[in-house]
């Protein structure tokens, strides 16, 4: 519950820091989920530095999508009893996420992802490409 509360903050430095006591409280008794929480910590901070707004933050703050993505690809491959070698492998995971794509209608907060792609040229100049139609 204390880590849910510390990615619900919506300032970067309130959930960093929420975060931060959490390592610290975790440090005695399980070093090794303090390790864990500080390796990854700006990574999953992202969001909150970006200020990314609304539903697409919610979004973006989930696994949801990607958990989904893998238990269809596990749905695909549990039907296989044996594969012949690696390729057929790959091929038959490709067709579970094939398959789990026909089921992402949209991303929610779709709309604001011309915010997004404008947050992140600003913290990384000249990196984004734009396509043009």
């Amino acid at each position: 519950m204390t880590m849910t509360m510390a990615y619900r903050e919506f300032e970067y430095e309130a959930a960093r820091n929420r975060l931060m006591a959490t390592a610290d409280s975790l440090e005695s008794r399980y070093p090794k989920a303090a390790a864990s929480l500080l390796e990854g910590l700006e990574e999953t901070l992202t969001v909150h530095r970006l200020k990314v707004p609304g539903l697409l933050r919610e979004t973006l703050c989930s696994t949801n999508p990607m958990e989904s993505a893998n238990s269809a690809c596990r749905g695909i491959i549990r039907r296989v009893c044996n594969f012949r070698d690696d390729e057929m492998a790959l091929r038959y995971a490709a067709a579970g996420f094939m398959g789990a794509e026909q089921g992402f209608y949209r991303v929610k907060g779709y709309k604001q992802m011309g915010v997004l792609m404008v947050m992140l040229e600003r913290q990384t100049p000249g990196t984004l490409e734009t396509k043009t139609a």
